[in-house]
């Protein structure tokens, strides 16, 4: 008799088969491949020993090298700044009117979906921009292993929405990737971190990379990563530096007007000063503008720290937020892991070693360590696990997820920082006699009012059985998978109607939406408490005028006098009308008090009228 194999779940169905994974970070300046060999993640490099490949992809005019990706695109972004694409994960999900346009120097497309770059390829979507990296990065390490892959693990930053999330899934398929996980950055550095130091306790990983800064709490203990709470600014990163150099470059030299291939040069001289005043106190930059002007600056290291105070405060206040969120102290953390480029700078180690009180943990290459990580995870999602592998990743969402009630409120269905992958479901109703649908509008933010977060999807539930009011029970699902991509279903439970959508919104969030969305909701708890205590007496307000209305049409006339049916009449009319003004919630309880005070009589002569009815032709023994 034959025996069949069956492999164990999640092992590779012949264990001495090592399957090819790689772990990918794509980054904003520079990204990273990296895979895992005998047990040991190490980051693979080209054909002449480089690790880094800028992110940086250039559509020439030579037809026979239409484009070219990382060092030689990097090459000609001065020279040929509106085809040489640098940075464009800052354009990933977002749409022309969440950017600035004025401070690139590209042509940027207001195409639906998400913003284009006009090229003289044509128009090319950053997805399509990352997809040339990550194809670049595919081919290093198909080279580099001698295989195909089976699979990648490619990391984003903590606070990427799902617009953002899902371009970056679209980008990995259109290089030929098969995405195993999405991973964010800062989780993947714990990884790296806790797995080659055998660590344990609790840490929080400063991530402050090229275009996003992401701060995340993490407890690692006995092989289990649990994110305890995590925070960011998704428009704050090394760029930001870059340009605050730029722009006092621009106004040493007195140009009003730069042209792209100015904006470029002195992006690209700023870029440079950065990185050396990480080790000397001062630094020249020169240079010649597109209208002949020569010029020879020189920035020190002090000057450079003054300029770009505010920029380094920004990063410290989601620290602070994070902290808060898991319930800790700064001085309560264990280590201080800085992942990112960017953290090479004096002045980031400096506030980070005030505010934490013990000096940052540099042990990995802050530019490695998340590609490291995402290696790590690659391997045992390919089935390449072993004993010593056994561990368990607990990552969160970073914002709440929730629903549009009545009234304009936003009902939290999911909070910020809840464990993923997740599932909640929670019942609603209807709100008038005889609805059959319901509209679902799928919100994230952490305010109380719908018009304050964000909207990500809507779609209608339809076939509800017609029935009063609040009698139907609508059971609402969201699932979190471990991506972080969101999918929201609805079903009436007693007819089994349902309706499903997988959330993939076509914008990002706006720089100032991500930046302060958390802060705001806390700064404007107050305001946002009394507008919602305001929404709800007016909705329960609405519901008492609704109700009343369609019983005086049904039974006024027969169970009131003449006199007692005005007066009623007159209480609805006056609550109907301050729903129709700028009323004050205390007016509108008052009211709402008042009309259910006068017509208490009329709903108990209602009841009884309906008893008899009811009653009315029933024998004795019948209803014994």
């Amino acid at each position: 008799m034959a025996l069949l194999q069956i492999a164990e779940p999640g092992q590779a169905a012949a264990p001495h088969q090592h399957r090819l994974a790689v772990g990918i970070d794509l980054g904003t300046t520079n990204s990273l491949v990296a895979t895992v060999a005998s047990g040991i993640s190490r980051v693979l490099p080209d054909d002449q020993g480089r690790r880094l490949l800028p992110s940086v992809v250039r559509y020439s005019e030579d037809p026979e090298q239409a484009i070219s990706v990382g060092h030689t695109a990097q090459a000609e972004q001065v020279s040929d700044p509106r085809n040489t694409i640098v940075s464009v994960k800052r354009f990933m999900g977002r749409s022309l009117a969440d950017l600035d346009a004025t401070a690139t120097p590209y042509s940027l497309l207001d195409t639906p979906g998400m913003v284009s770059l006009d090229t003289r390829a044509g128009a090319k979507s950053p997805v399509e921009v990352s997809a040339e990296i990550l194809r670049e990065l595919r081919s290093r390490a198909e080279a580099s292993l001698g295989g195909d892959l089976v699979g990648s693990v490619i990391t984003v930053p903590a606070y990427f929405d799902d617009a953002q999330r899902q371009a970056t899934k679209d980008a990995a398929r259109l290089a030929g990737l098969n995405v195993l996980r999405l991973l964010n950055e800062p989780t993947a550095a714990a990884i790296a971190y806790g797995l080659d130091k055998g660590s344990s306790g609790t840490f929080a990983i400063y991530d402050l990379g090229g275009g996003t800064f992401d701060i995340s709490i993490l407890r690692l203990t006995q092989g289990v990563f649990e994110v305890k709470a995590t925070a960011g600014d998704a428009a704050l990163g090394g760029d930001d530096f870059d340009h605050c150099i730029a722009e006092w470059m621009r106004g040493q030299i007195a140009l009003e007007n730069p042209t792209p291939a100015d904006t470029r040069l002195l992006l690209s001289l700023a870029r440079t000063a950065k990185e050396a005043l990480s080790s000397v106190a001062s630094t020249e930059l020169a240079g010649r503008s597109s209208d002949g002007r020569e010029f020879r600056l020189t920035l020190s290291r002090e000057a450079f720290e003054v300029m770009s105070a505010d920029l380094v405060k920004r990063t410290l206040r989601p620290v602070r937020k994070a902290l808060r969120d898991a319930g800790l102290e700064a001085e309560e953390v264990d280590g201080v892991v800085l992942v990112g480029g960017s953290t090479r700078m004096p002045q980031v180690r400096a506030a980070v070693r005030e505010l934490f009180g013990r000096e940052p943990l540099t042990d990995l290459d802050p530019d490695e360590v998340v590609a490291l990580g995402a290696a790590l995870q690659a391997n045992i999602l390919a089935g390449n696990r072993s004993a010593a592998d056994d561990w368990l990743l607990l990552d969160v969402c970073p914002l709440s997820l929730g629903l549009e009630t009545m009234g304009g409120l936003v009902e939290k269905i999911i909070p910020r920082n809840s464990t993923i992958p997740t599932a909640r479901a929670q019942e609603f109703t209807t709100f008038k006699d005889g609805q059959t649908a319901m509209a679902i509008h799928v919100l994230q933010g952490e305010r109380e009012l719908v018009s304050d977060c964000r909207s990500l999807a809507r779609f209608d539930l339809r076939g509800i059985p017609p029935m009063v009011a609040g009698a139907a029970r609508i059971r609402v699902t969201f699932q979190i998978d471990a991506d972080g991509l969101l999918s929201v279903g609805a079903c009436e439970t007693t007819s089994g109607v349902e309706a499903h959508i997988e959330v993939k919104p076509a914008y990002g969030l706006r720089d100032e939406q991500i930046a302060d969305m958390l802060l705001d909701a806390y700064g404007k708890a107050d305001s946002d408490m009394a507008a919602r205590m305001l929404r709800e007496a007016q909705v329960d307000a609405r519901r008492l005028v609704d109700a009343t209305t369609a019983a005086l049409a049904e039974d006024g006339h027969a169970l009131l006098s003449r006199d007692e049916y005005q007066a009623l009449q007159q209480r609805v009319y006056e609550l109907a009308e301050l729903l129709q003004t700028s009323a004050e919630t205390r007016a509108i309880k008052d009211a709402t008090a008042a009309l259910n005070s006068a017509s208490t009589a009329f709903a108990e002569r209602r009841m009884d009228a309906g008893i008899r009815r009811a009653l009315s032709g029933a024998r004795l023994e019948e209803l014994a």
